[in-house]
């Protein structure tokens, strides 16, 4: 939910959902990374990163990747662990702490979105430890589908980890139960991913791994 300025009440935004928050994310990250800031301005430059990555450059476009930013915003993330014989915990997180919201005076382009964002203590102090650059061709590249930006994103994560001259090695169950728990049948999910695969690695060539069937 975010505070509408013009209703002075609280509106549901919904939840963010396909490529555009990943993409989104992406350039949060990026921006936060190259400034040192967890405040990231978004107004002028979002707009500018989606032309960039070859996002439609129309109005409905921009609108959509607005919604979509506001949507990232004000979710709330729970994370819940589950080992046999230990207690349960979970935690419950926001990538974003606080942002301001801007509506626009153009009444065709009534958006209520935030014009910046401030990343959450947590989240930001993790990002300034752990995050690996993402090359924004590749990212450009796999707009399109959700699941190829998560392939992309956890192979640059998984491989800068992999100490050099090791190996490791991640069962195709391991692999259904974070990128495909939807599919029924494993083997459908192991086609789709292969496929997937080929895709990450033409936009990722530098990614070494063998995927056996």
């Amino acid at each position: 939910r975010a505070f509408h300025p013009e209703k002075d009440a609280f509106v549901d935004v919904g939840l963010p959902f396909g490529p555009k928050p990943r993409l989104i994310l992406a350039y949060l990250n990026a921006e936060a990374i190259r400034t040192g800031s967890p405040v990231v301005e978004v107004e002028d430059s979002l707009s500018a990163f989606v032309q960039r990555i070859g996002l439609s450059r129309d109005g409905r476009s921009i609108r959509a990747v607005k919604d979509q930013l506001t949507r990232l915003a004000t979710a709330e993330i729970r994370l819940a662990l589950a080992i046999p014989g230990t207690p349960a915990k979970q935690v419950q997180a926001h990538i974003v702490k606080g942002f301001e919201l801007w509506l626009p005076k153009d009444a065709r382009q009534r958006v209520l979105w935030p014009s910046n964002v401030t990343l959450s203590t947590d989240y930001f102090e993790s990002l300034a430890k752990h995050a690996v650059p993402l090359d924004e061709r590749a990212i450009a590249a796999l707009s399109h589908s959700a699941m190829a930006l998560d392939l992309y994103c956890w192979l640059a994560q998984r491989l800068h980890r992999v100490p050099q001259g090791k190996s490791q090695f991640v069962p195709w169950t391991a692999l259904q139960e974070q990128f495909g728990q939807h599919y029924q049948r494993i083997r459908d999910f192991r086609r789709d991913f292969l496929n997937l695969l080929k895709q990450v690695k033409t936009a990722y060539p530098e990614a070494i791994f063998d995927a056996n069937v």
